[in-house]
């Protein structure tokens, strides 16, 4: 079913506002994949955080003008699944890499991040990228390590005082 004029530009203004907020972006050639197979898809994005919609390349052109994703626009060809990241930047890469793994008619296409366009094969780069959690969890590791370090040295300059004391104690009995 075509889209009149006034649903056309809720599309581009729905997509345009995703596309303002998201971290990535990856468009994929989605044909020959089942309704079922989209359907789960859709499923796991929703709950990773990650926006997937096909829309018409035009609209998505219009769509993504004045964004990061903007450097995108030229490679926008064929039929296209675009998969926006809005929780994390990796979570895209990480659906469409779960996805792509089980069925090879999803073929990644695009890859922008930070307003630079990258080649498909950057979609296990973009997958490997830590979770939030993960990230935090190694922030919090390299603060906590020079406060570690300083107790391992004061502990190691404790022991040898100890023992240094032990030794003359030795020698005077």
């Amino acid at each position: 079913m075509a889209l009149n004029q006034s649903q056309k530009q809720e599309v581009v203004a729905e997509v345009a506002a995703v596309a303002a907020k998201a971290h990535s972006l990856i468009a994929a050639e989605y044909a020959g994949i089942t309704v079922g197979e989209l359907t789960a898809m859709r499923k796991k994005a929703r709950e990773t955080g990650v926006y997937l919609k096909v829309v018409k390349n035009t609209l998505a052109t219009r769509a993504v003008a004045g964004t990061d994703y903007e450097c995108a626009k030229d490679a926008l060809v064929g039929p296209l699944l675009y998969a926006f990241s809005l929780e994390e930047p990796g979570a895209a890469g990480r659906l469409i890499k779960e996805f792509a793994k089980g069925n090879d008619k999803l073929q990644p296409k695009v890859v922008a991040l930070g307003g630079q366009l990258y080649p498909a094969s950057h979609v296990e780069v973009l997958a490997s990228l830590p979770t939030r959690e993960q990230a935090l969890a190694m922030l919090a590791r390299v603060l906590a390590e020079p406060a570690a370090m300083f107790a391992r040295a004061v502990k190691a300059v404790a022991d040898k005082q100890g023992g240094e004391a032990a030794t003359a104690e030795a020698a005077t009995a």
